[in-house]
């Protein structure tokens, strides 16, 4: 039996479970999850994002970006309202109480930038992203044209 190279997408979803147990266990004082941490971050960065948009910057389905957002309006974090152009389409805001929900998660956040630094260089970090960045570009090509220009 001849011994392939590990399977990208196996090793990829072990490395992502691994990294968000290290951030959600570092930022547990903070009563966040990585993922949730992240959506605020979006929003302090963007501002007021329709909730689709939101899910698209964060790389989440909408349905899950949803569940996210629930627990974060339930704690006064987040403030879901009614767009003004098109009252179906749902926006999301930024509370006060979410800007310090930030401020109070950032050391505990920045220690876990700090761990996974010390076991992985942060270039390595970098140039993966641009990679899988590439590889998502790639993705989204219609499969007849995925099959002409990357075989």
């Amino acid at each position: 039996m001849e011994f392939e190279t590990p399977c990208a997408c196996g090793t990829l979803r072990r490395a992502a479970r691994a990294v968000t147990a290290a951030y959600d266990a570092a930022l547990a004082p903070s009563g966040l999850r990585i993922t949730q941490f992240g959506i605020l971050r979006k929003l302090a960065h963007f501002g007021p994002l329709p909730v689709t948009r939101l899910a698209a910057e964060a790389a989440l389905d909408r349905s899950t970006m949803g569940r996210n957002l629930n627990p974060l309006e339930r704690r006064g974090l987040v403030r879901i309202e009614v767009g003004n152009v098109d009252q179906r389409e749902r926006v999301a805001h930024l509370t006060a109480a979410g800007e310090a929900a930030i401020e109070a998660a950032l050391p505990h956040w920045r220690k876990a930038q700090e761990r996974i630094a010390a076991l992985v260089q942060p270039s390595a970090i970098g140039e993966l992203a641009d990679q899988l960045d590439a590889l998502g570009h790639v993705s989204r090509f219609p499969r007849e044209v995925r099959s002409r220009t990357h075989p």
